[in-house]
């Protein structure tokens, strides 16, 4: 939740809780160390491997659990696999912690000291994975410098060939050994405060190096002064291991065993309180790395739309709703009302101008989404979702709900019954939506939704008229199917997806009769179709109708023995055809979200056009994405990709030729 809200996140390793201390100090350090991180106002995720399944932010339960374990692995990036594979559990050391916050989207980890080269590691080659894993993985690890056991020198010089930014914490640059604030090297460089550490993180991130920072804080002034009388015993800790063969990664946990033994464990002490310390500023850099990046994306919001730099420049814009969805789908075929019934309830982002957004996005295409939402934390949550998209078209304002929309579904993937807050639609207005008429004329496409006001779809309709602008109406429902046919700003219109229903509606409101119960059987839905898609095609170029699990009939221009897709670039006199193409099967089992396969289809089929594929090349691509659509839990699958909805990839797909129906 606090990633979805862009607040600050901690990410903290489990080996000093299997193999760093013994129980129960390990376990009241780790709750010690979290209760830090939420002292500063930032959420901890303490990262280990349960059970085989790596997990970020572990609970009280899992916490207890590791630090009794006593079969646990010590987990590094080359072991992932192998405990995985085994079902096992393990402490995660820096370079495996820094892997999963990575991919968790955690950009700074709080640790006790790295790893580093051994001593003699010139001729045993002993180097930890933590300084490789700093050279590929673009995070900030927050530490208390290198352990005192290592050679420190060598370990600075083997950053630097990883292209590592070393930066002590602090009003000097010199680098700390962990227990004593001074090593006798020095980083390249020195931080002073929160904020300016922030900067250097979030300067290396958007240089998109793909290598980390490592942030050295010395030890607290209080617990240096033992500093001398550890290091000694560190020296003899040394010699021992080195005469009973300890080797590898029993190396270190030998070494601190003997050190607090030999300290009386006065090194325990101190290592808790560096840990406490990493933790503390560790949590204030977190807070001002997302206080800096939360400015910024607000910035970029509020940028004066009029103005916008020319990487906004798109060949698609989209002018529609955001929602927050949430589909909950029975697990009976038949819902009763009045009661609770059993099912399961989740969470997407979704909007009908959304999802179109989205698929193009994912499709190779940036268009520029033009909406509102409220200050909220759904706002938060769905525009940080959106983050692969151009949202600086999004209006965030004050006092107003950001839309949410609940769907029940059945077992089958039937819908059931639609709930929706959308009053914030309303604001998506003429006024606000012609700062960006610069975009709009020059775009090659715009997409509306049903959701937006009438007074802006007449404004970008009479903007089409003048510009020759194609739009594609997407119709979102059968009430909201009319909005464009209350006047005749429908005669600019390019393109539209309705299914029968708003077809229907469509007709109706421009006087046209229409069947008072909808066909059921396939040759009469595409008899009525055509005939109700044939007024609409004198002023439209392209009509996609959707015909739910049956599949979608193409109505528009005779090209070649198909439907001409492609944008036109002037009206005139043509002959018309309409092809059917089947669905592809998706089981009731399989079916998770029925509220994306429409806007998945229209996405994946704009994207097609725009990329000049044949007609069957852009269906087959809506098709294939309206299919994952309704095996995902989102409306738009987060794994579309062009290469998962390229025809020519799916070689089990026997692809059913169209069926071919003339109109005149």
């Amino acid at each position: 939740m606090a990633l979805a809200e862009t607040k600050p996140v901690v990410a903290l390793e489990s080996t000093i809780i299997t193999h760093g201390m013994p129980y129960p100090h390990n376990l009241r350090t780790a709750k010690e160390v979290e209760a830090i991180v939420r002292a500063e106002g930032a959420t901890p995720a303490t990262v280990g491997v349960i059970e085989g399944e790596v997990r970020v932010g572990l609970s009280s339960e899992e916490l207890d659990y590791l630090a009794q374990c006593r079969s646990s692995l010590k987990v590094s990036r080359r072991d992932l696999p192998y405990v995985i594979s085994k079902g096992v559990s393990g402490g995660t050391t820096v370079s495996a912690t820094m892997i999963a916050a990575h991919r968790a989207g955690i950009p700074v980890f709080v640790t006790g000291g790295i790893g580093g080269v051994h001593r003699d590691g010139e001729n045993s080659l002993d180097i930890s994975a933590d300084l490789t894993e700093l050279g590929r993985t673009p995070i900030a690890v927050v530490s208390a410098g290198v352990k005192s056991i290592l050679d420190i020198g060598r370990t600075l010089e083997f950053l630097e060939t990883q292209g590592v930014c070393v930066a002590t914490y602090g009003a000097s640059k010199n680098f700390p050994a962990f227990f004593s604030p001074q090593s006798g090297f020095t980083s390249a460089y020195h931080v002073c405060s929160p904020e300016e550490a922030a900067k250097l993180i979030a300067s290396t991130l958007s240089l998109g190096l793909q290598s980390g920072v490592l942030l050295a804080v010395p030890i607290p002034e209080q617990h240096a002064a033992a500093g001398q009388q550890i290091e000694e015993a560190i020296q003899a800790a040394v010699t021992e291991a080195s005469a009973k063969g300890v080797t590898g990664r029993d190396v270190t946990p030998f070494i601190l065993q003997k050190v607090n033994e030999l300290t009386e464990g006065k090194s325990l002490q101190a290592n808790i309180a560096l840990i406490h310390n990493n933790a503390k500023i560790g949590s204030q850099i977190a807070c001002a790395l997302s206080k800096q990046v939360n400015e910024r994306t607000l910035k970029n919001e509020t940028h004066p739309p009029g103005k916008l730099s020319s990487n906004t420049e798109s060949d698609v814009v989209v002018v529609g709703g955001i929602n927050v969805d949430f589909i909950a789908k029975g697990k009976t075929e038949t819902l009763l009302f009045g009661q609770t019934n059993p099912g399961s309830v989740c969470q997407s982002f979704g909007g009908v101008g959304r999802n179109i957004a989205d698929s193009l996005s994912r499709l190779g295409h940036k268009p520029l989404f033009i909406s509102a939402t409220g200050t909220d934390s759904n706002s938060d949550a769905v525009l940080n979702y959106c983050k692969h998209m151009n949202t600086c078209g999004v209006a965030r304002i004050e006092g107003q709900s950001t839309a949410t929309y609940c769907a029940v579904i059945t077992e089958s993937g039937e819908l059931s019954l639609g709930l929706g807050d959308m009053d914030i639609h309303q604001q998506i207005t003429e006024q606000y939506v012609s700062l960006f008429e610069e975009q709009l004329s020059s775009a090659t496409l715009v997409c509306l939704d049903g959701n937006i006001p009438v007074s802006t779809i007449d404004y970008v309709c009479s903007l089409a008229k003048k510009h020759n602008i194609n739009v594609w109406y997407e119709p979102t429902d059968s009430e909201k199917a009319c909005k464009p046919f209350l006047s005749d700003a429908w005669k600019s219109l390019s393109y539209s997806s309705p299914n029968l229903a708003e077809l229907c509606t469509m007709n109706a409101t421009l006087g046209i009769t229409t069947p008072e119960v909808l066909p059921s059987t396939l040759d009469e839905m595409l008899g009525v179709t055509v005939v109700l898609s044939r007024p609409l095609l004198d002023h439209l170029h392209c009509l996609v109708v959707t015909l739910g699990a049956h599949g979608v009939l193409l109505c528009g221009e005779l090209d070649a023995g198909t439907v001409n897709l492609q944008p036109r670039k002037q009206r005139r006199r043509r002959q018309l055809c309409a092809l059917y193409y089947p669905a592809l099967t998706v089981t009731p089992e399989e079916t998770m979200n029925v509220s994306g396969a429409g806007d998945s289809l229209a996405g994946a089929l704009i994207a097609g056009i725009l990329q000049g594929k044949d007609t069957d090349s852009c269906v087959r691509m809506g098709l294939l994405a309206a299919k994952m659509s309704l095996a995902s839990p989102h409306p738009i699958a987060p794994v579309l990709t062009l290469d998962s909805v390229d025809p020519n990839n799916v070689q089990a797909q026997d692809w059913p030729k169209p069926k071919f129906v003339w109109m005149d």
